[in-house]
């Protein structure tokens, strides 16, 4: 259990930035379920996620995707990943990577 009245969720935390709609946020939030074990250790109404990609579907494009907390500094993780599903996969688990780092340097040893 996290001891969060109110978990974070991907659903209620993502929002979409430039290069991204509100038709791409289902299929976006699907491919981010994996960070909702780690997410849920952080209020909701506390903690934001926010997508964006510079120059979609073009050589080059950069997805970033953005996590505010009140716990924890701003995490930003950046993909330039030519496909996008593979950009957006790398950006989920880097930041799933980094909460984890960022959560056991807040437990004390």
């Amino acid at each position: 259990m996290s001891g969060v009245a109110n978990p974070a969720t991907v659903e209620q935390c993502l929002r979409m930035g430039a290069g991204f709609t509100q038709g791409d946020r289902t299929w976006i939030a699907e491919q981010f379920g994996p960070l909702d074990a780690r997410l849920a250790s952080f209020d909701a109404d506390a903690t934001e996620l926010e997508i964006s990609v510079k120059d979609r579907q073009s050589p080059g494009q950069k997805v970033t995707l953005e996590c505010w907390t009140r716990d924890l500094d701003k995490i930003v993780t950046t993909s330039t990943e030519d496909d996008l599903h593979a950009a957006i996969m790398d950006v989920r688990d880097d930041l799933r990577r980094r909460l984890t780092d960022a959560k056991g340097r807040r437990i004390p040893r």
